[in-house]
């Protein structure tokens, strides 16, 4: 989301807004849930951080998504090196709050995982390739390790640690002031993996889609929407696909604000968990 600010801040003035050995402002893209650099739920092909090919860069993160009867928060860190190579890290907790007990594990029962992440640029530049169609395109890996093992066993998941594949592709149209994203993940995942990987209908890797596009505004405020669909792998509750709508506020260089309206659909039997995604982005 944050890489749409970045379209206010170019216009045709590209070259005199680039920042001496950084990108140009607010390209680094927002962390998503899971850590790498992208909108709030998807993963784009963006490298996190302010720094060119001359430099590194970064990102901190914290994320709060408010549901009628869940709570996910996700705290993390990135890493991009010479606008090539991105490492992230994240940490999620799922509070099941009353409806713990209603599912039988106990009121405020949580689930946490880890979120270990590789990203690569292969080739493109989302921003400064204006003179071509052809998008950045990165490819990366996520490995992530959930801890309630017994738990997810016991509902039905074949493992509790699981690997995520995905390529990315991101562009920025600047004659429309527009960032456009599509992803193709390979995963497993039960509920972005806080319920593990696998499952008693399910266990074989099968392509999902993630999908961005947002425009600009105003200066700094951005306003777009998101898709992410995921695989349904548990017999005992149904998995939907998520969407978001979201306004991205550049508050400064290095900080930025995103609010979204999300929808999660059903988790774990409870139905139609929608409701407030809230972030805050620290880069340098």
């Amino acid at each position: 989301m944050t890489a749409l600010i970045a379209v206010a801040m170019a216009g045709p003035a590209v070259a005199g807004e680039m920042r001496q050995g950084g990108k140009m402002l607010l390209t680094g893209g927002v962390s998503s849930i899971e850590g790498a650099a992208g909108g709030g739920l998807a993963t784009w092909a963006l490298i996190a951080g302010n720094e060119t090919d001359a430099g590194i860069g970064g990102k901190v993160h914290a994320t709060y998504v408010a549901l009628p009867d869940f709570d996910l928060a996700s705290a993390g860190v990135a890493i991009g090196i010479r606008d090539r190579v991105e490492i992230s890290y994240a940490r999620q907790t799922f509070d099941t709050r009353q409806a713990g007990a209603a599912l039988g594990l106990g009121k405020g029962f949580k689930f946490g995982q880890d979120v270990y992440g590789v990203k690569v640029r292969i080739s493109g530049s989302a921003l400064y390739d204006q003179d071509r169609i052809l998008p950045q395109i990165s490819i990366g890996v996520q490995h992530k390790r959930a801890d309630k093992a017994p738990i997810i066993a016991a509902v039905g998941g074949k493992q509790s640690n699981g690997t995520d594949f995905y390529v990315a592709a991101t562009k920025v149209i600047l004659s429309r002031s527009l960032v456009v994203d599509a992803t193709v993940r390979f995963t497993k995942a039960n509920q972005f993996g806080l319920l593990g990987f696998g499952g008693d209908l399910k266990n074989r890797y099968k392509p999902q889609f993630e999908g961005s596009a947002g425009m600009l505004i105003k200066r700094n405020l951005l306003v777009g929407a998101e898709v992410r669909t995921r695989p349904s792998n548990l017999g005992f509750a149904r998995e939907q696909r998520a969407l978001d709508a979201f306004a991205a506020w550049s508050v400064s260089r290095n900080v930025a604000f995103t609010a979204a309206y999300a929808d999660l659909g059903d988790i774990a039997t409870v139905r139609r968990q929608r409701g407030a995604f809230l972030s805050l982005q620290g880069s340098f």
